[in-house]
């Protein structure tokens, strides 16, 4: 395989190799790389398995791509089924050369991090799956990614992520060589049921995370806000991955008599569908309660604020009254103390000082004050 060179240059190889300046920076295809020599495995171990079916059962397992390929022409009514996990592309340009596979495709398996979509390049069909994993430690959602290239007797798998495990997928198809002998569209019904079975304990995981939030909300408590915005971004990111898939179905299933797909693949096709269906309205109705919950938290939130309001406000309120109060009786005792204070003096020239109604002048004007401030106080309701 070494000596081999392909028969086209993908456009990211000869991106990559060019420095882009200038404002607009690097192009798309190349910015968005995911830089395969840090994460791809050795060439050697790029293929997870490879195997050579005829009517359902495994004759053959070659060892590289080149076997397969010429194991592939040599056996007449066979079928090729080689999965791969984080090639990069090195690996990937020889089973372009092998296979025929489109140029525009390759890049995209290079490339990663693609929208899910079906396209048919002559006579393979290439799909892009968003598979998802609940991590029920973390009460996270986890996104994989997974190329399929489906020939006319071979099936190319081309995994991005730790799931879904297709291996259990071959194994499901090994044991069931009828299904298995239908060709490389039902390895595609597998992989596809696979992935929207996986959907399943995703849909049960935030239902859970929805209905603890739920609970924090009313609940009061305040960190709530950031939890509602953490599972909407996951929510929007489970409809990007399973919305495209209504779409792809369909257009599988506008294809069913054009390409001669077998009568019971149709109804596994269509099973599936229904099942992707059931998960995208589930996921729609999730985002839209997440909606609802977060403008009811809002709700709650200035409801709260409010009433914190109107409770300092009353507060304050209280507060005022009872400064009227305090102030209104030291008015009325300030009065016949600062009278008391006068007479106490006891100066000699005093006006009044022998008086024989001084005495009872005072007390009386004291009394006069104090009775005409408390009524003034009243008035104003300040007492």
């Amino acid at each position: 395989m070494a000596d081999r060179r392909p028969r086209f240059q993908l456009p990211t190889r000869r991106r990559a190799r060019t420095k882009v300046e200038g404002p607009a920076g690097p192009a798309p295809e190349v910015s968005m790389e995911s830089h395969p020599e840090d994460v791809a495995a050795p060439v050697e171990q790029s293929v997870v398995d490879a195997a050579i079916y005829r009517d359902g059962h495994r004759i053959e397992t070659p060892t590289t791509v080149a076997d397969a390929a010429r194991m592939l022409r040599a056996e007449v009514g066979t079928m090729a089924w080689i999965g791969l996990f984080r090639p990069n592309e090195a690996q990937l340009l020889p089973m372009a050369d092998e296979f025929g596979l489109h140029e525009v495709a390759i890049e995209d398996a290079i490339v990663a991090h693609q929208r899910p979509k079906l396209e048919r390049y002559g006579d393979t069909l290439f799909a892009v799956l968003r598979a998802a994993t609940y991590l029920d430690d973390v009460e996270e959602v986890e996104f994989g990614e997974i190329h399929v290239f489906a020939g006319p007797n071979f099936i190319l798998t081309v995994r991005h992520s730790r799931t879904p495990d297709l291996g259990a997928v071959r194994r499901r198809m090994e044991a069931d060589p009828e299904l298995l002998a239908r060709g490389p569209e039902a390895v595609l019904y597998a992989i596809l049921d696979s992935v929207v079975d996986g959907y399943a304990p995703v849909v049960a995981g935030v239902q859970k995370d929805i209905d603890e939030i739920e609970t924090e909300v009313f609940r009061g408590d305040p960190k709530v806000s950031r939890r509602i915005y953490e599972l909407s971004r996951e929510v929007i990111d489970f409809q990007r991955a399973t919305r495209p898939l209504l779409a792809m179905l369909g257009a599988l299933e506008a294809g069913f008599e054009k390409y001669g797909t077998d009568d019971d693949l149709q109804r596994y096709l269509r099973d599936v569908a229904d099942h992707a269906t059931t998960v995208a309205e589930r996921v729609d109705g999730f985002r839209q309660l997440l909606a609802d919950i977060l403008t009811v938290n809002a709700t709650l939130v200035a409801q709260s604020q409010n009433e914190e309001i109107k409770r300092l406000t009353e507060a304050s309120y209280d507060q005022n009254e009872e400064v009227k109060r305090v102030s209104a009786w030291a008015a009325i005792l300030f009065a016949p103390t600062l009278i008391g204070t006068v007479y106490g003096m006891n100066f000699e020239n005093m006006p009044e000082l022998g008086w024989a109604f001084g005495y009872p002048f005072a007390l009386g004007l004291m009394v006069i004050t104090s009775v005409t401030l408390f009524l003034i106080a009243r008035s104003r309701g300040w007492l």
